[in-house]
């Protein structure tokens, strides 16, 4: 379906306006996806973040404050969601020996399991929502990646 087609909007200002509206709809579609496919693993896409983010650090810790420079949502309350996992047994948190008031967060054992779990969904996913080739992903890639400098 196109942007017009899904937002019913016939015309657009120009083609640029067309293009951001695209994007944002199209972002908000893929979240919407994502967060479906999250659900019955009982975590969002922000604490997916966390999770991919540890699991690449592991078997080191890492500061919060390095956890929120690196999530792909900048604006995510960091400390609510380490909470949530903590509840959830998926991070673990430590006091920084170096420095009291800091604490080092790192990925447990049950972390690792679930990400292992969601990878084929998660693969599975990105190629099938897309619906574009590898070469296509390449140049979307290429070009949100121009647009952003």
């Amino acid at each position: 379906m196109t942007i017009e087609e899904e937002i019913k909007q016939p015309r657009f200002r120009n083609a640029h306006q067309k293009a951001v509206l695209n994007l944002i709809f199209t972002a908000n579609w893929l979240a919407n996806r994502q967060r479906d496919l999250f659900e019955p693993y009982g975590i969002t896409g922000q604490q997916y973040n966390i999770l991919r983010i540890l699991r690449g650090q592991h078997p080191k810790r890492i500061s919060g404050a390095e956890i929120k420079s690196r999530m792909l949502d900048k604006n995510s309350d960091v400390s609510r969601l380490l909470d949530r996992l903590i509840g959830k047994k998926l991070v673990a948190k430590n006091q920084c020996p170096n420095d009291k008031r800091a604490s080092d967060i790192n990925i447990t054992e049950a972390g690792l399991s679930l990400l292992e779990k969601l990878d084929d969904a998660i693969n599975g996913m990105d190629a099938r929502f897309l619906n574009l080739t590898k070469d296509e992903a390449v140049q979307l890639s290429n070009l949100l990646d121009k647009s952003r400098r």
